[in-house]
């Protein structure tokens, strides 16, 4: 492939290569202009095109099969590896190689960003050895090699030299290009005028996570085995400043991350009440714990002028940051909706149908929603898909409110009904998403939904901060650390008058 530039833009084009040019995944027919972002692939080699100018991300870089490439490369070739340099095999630092040595490590002990690192390694390395263009590249996913900072353009590589590189983690250096026939037949590399090349891995451990190239068309300065070693062992001290530079960034980012989330799960904190609103004739509570930093479930208390109080709670299908988002968008839908309404069912299906709007198709919403009346104990409520919640009469005895429709957001037109319950002094209504059923021990058993109907028996005498104590204490029990599958919910509503 080759670039051209043309005013302030760049042109590439494919050369007829045998496996031709691909740009963003698609081949080269004709020259095209390069795009910021824009992905340049050629065999093995990938590219990616920055408009801001950084040379190392327009350098061509094309690996080329030589006649007669075989095990041993060339007939001029000479072979080292960082394990028997450092193994007990003599590495000779003279002067100069001593002084190139220190000046890497005083260098790349500096504070630097991973493409200022790139480029800081490839110009040592082309300072130490004397060469005159070099190229550094690494290698990413399924083993394409990315070219990350270079000196030079139109480098032409065997695929031989590359391989052994790569996969047998040797340094290679090929002394004099013109006394090698295989060399002397590739008119790609002749082109070039290269007579003198060296390739060493970017090597930690037993890892091998790029190369550098250099080269040099002069015969005034040929590569000599020390320059081989030398390029070896900075190679390898380039490697291990990369994967450290690497990790700081993953470290950074994922501090950012945390901070990230930290701030969104206090901004979702703020949404839910603080604390259940007095009402006479009720004792109310609610509680929410994501099994992530932030989570999908929602609960809220809306009182009345008329004395009356609804409960709402949703979960969204998923967790974390997606399902927060969208469950944040959910309510304050719900929020426009919630004045005091002569129709749950209405509400409910206005709800349903703003969600099948606007939520993704792989997502919905379970949600319940009630309205109490703390004087007369009426109850009226409408589910969408969500958990049946729980009527423990004052005598131990247990309902499950099954009736309603599908979750919200699978079937627009769908209509939702209410149905009506009357709780007398002393019932308790639970209302809990799924997270506290699901809630597994280490066995992989679940919590269940009798187990949940037993501890609120148990308690059923007591305030409704009480019970729902009680509740989250028996999961904690159960579960021994197990962590939580999904986010946990749990209101409580007990008729005391």
């Amino acid at each position: 492939m080759d670039f051209e530039r043309e005013g302030d833009d760049w042109n590439v084009r494919d050369l007829g290569s045998k496996n031709g040019t691909l740009l963003n995944n698609n081949r080269l027919n004709g020259a095209m202009r390069l795009n910021s972002g824009d992905r340049i692939a050629a065999g093995h080699l990938v590219m990616v095109y920055d408009d801001q100018g950084h040379s190392q991300q327009t350098a061509d870089v094309t690996f080329v099969q030589l006649a007669s490439e075989g095990e041993n490369v060339t007939s001029s070739t000479v072979v080292t590896d960082l394990k028997g340099l450092l193994g007990g095999k003599t590495l000779e630092t003279g002067a100069v190689q001593m002084s190139a040595l220190i000046k890497a490590g005083n260098e790349l002990s500096r504070d630097k960003s991973l493409p200022e690192l790139f480029q800081m390694i490839l110009d040592l390395s082309i300072e130490a050895v004397g060469a005159e263009r070099g190229v550094l590249m690494t290698q990413e996913a399924e083993g394409e090699l990315v070219v990350r900072s270079a000196k030079g353009n139109a480098f032409r590589i065997s695929t031989a030299v590359r391989d052994r590189v790569l996969n047998t983690h040797d340094s290679v250096l090929v002394r004099d290009t013109m006394l090698d026939d295989a060399f002397k037949q590739r008119q790609s590399i002749v082109g070039q005028r290269v007579r003198t090349f060296m390739a060493a891995p970017l090597q930690t451990k037993d890892r091998i996570i790029g190369l550098i190239y250099v080269d040099s068309p002069s015969l005034t300065r040929v590569f000599t085995k020390d320059d081989l070693n030398l390029l070896t062992v900075m190679a390898n001290i380039a490697a291990v400043r990369i994967e450290h530079a690497r990790l700081a960034e993953i470290e950074n980012q994922e501090r950012m991350m945390a901070h990230e989330l930290g701030q969104a799960a206090e901004i979702q904190r703020r949404f839910l009440p603080a604390q259940a609103p007095r009402v006479p004739g009720l004792d109310l509570s609610g509680h929410n714990a994501p099994c992530r930093t932030v989570g999908g479930d929602y609960f809220d208390f809306f009182p009345y002028p008329s004395g009356r109080v609804a409960m709402v709670l949703g979960d969204v299908s998923g967790k974390g940051m997606p399902a927060s988002l969208l469950m944040m968008q959910f309510q304050a839908r719900v929020q426009l909706l919630i004045e005091e309404p002569e129709s749950l069912a209405a509400v409910v299906t206005r709800l349903n149908r703003l969600t099948a709007t606007n939520c993704p198709s792989n997502r919905f919403i379970t949600f319940f929603m009630c309205l109490l009346d703390g004087t007369t104990g009426e109850l009226v409520f409408a589910n969408a898909g969500h958990n049946p919640p729980l009527l423990l009469r004052a005598d131990s005895h247990v309902e499950w409110l099954d009736a309603g429709g599908c979750p919200l957001g699978i079937m627009p037109m769908m209509k939702y009904d209410e149905a009506h319950e009357r709780l007398a002094p002393g019932d308790v209504l639970v209302v809990f998403s799924d997270g506290v059923t699901d809630a597994m021990n280490p066995q992989g058993d679940e919590f269940g939904e009798n187990r949940l109907a037993q501890v609120v028996s148990d308690h059923r005498g007591e305030s409704s901060a009480a019970i729902l104590d009680a509740v989250n204490h028996a999961i904690a029990n159960w579960t021994a650390g197990t962590p939580l599958p999904d986010d946990l919910t749990l209101l409580v509503a007990r008729r005391t008058g």
